[in-house]
């Protein structure tokens, strides 16, 4: 069964600090680019931070130099370490995995996060 499980969230104080994992399971193909995006209450999916699997980053702005996107193409496994973190970050989170030859897209179940402040 394909599944990505993401873990790691919880709630924490501005300025304070998480990790969140991704494990990828029963995934028959390659993985490509892998990724995080958010969704805060009200509000749409917001881009968070992406991975090639040439380890090539990038960022939304609103998270740059605060969040970053790391991968263990060795455990299947996708994280996002989370700095400096503030109540505007509060959303559940989502990690996907853009896979085989057409770049299908999965995604996990999501982790909420809150940020008080």
């Amino acid at each position: 069964q394909v599944q990505l499980v993401e873990s790691g969230g919880g709630l924490v104080q501005a300025g304070g600090s998480l990790r969140l994992s991704c494990a990828a399971s029963g995934i028959s193909f390659v993985i490509k680019a892998m990724g995080w995006g958010r969704r805060a209450p009200g509000k749409q999916l917001q881009s968070v931070a992406t991975i090639t699997s040439g380890d090539t980053t990038n960022y939304g702005d609103s998270v740059k130099g605060r969040f970053t996107i790391s991968r263990d193409n060795t455990k299947n496994t996708l994280y996002l370490q989370m700095n400096s973190l503030k109540p505007e970050d509060t959303a559940v989170y989502y990690c996907y995995a853009d896979v085989g030859n057409y770049n299908t897209r999965l995604w996990g179940q999501g982790t909420q996060v809150a940020v008080s402040s």
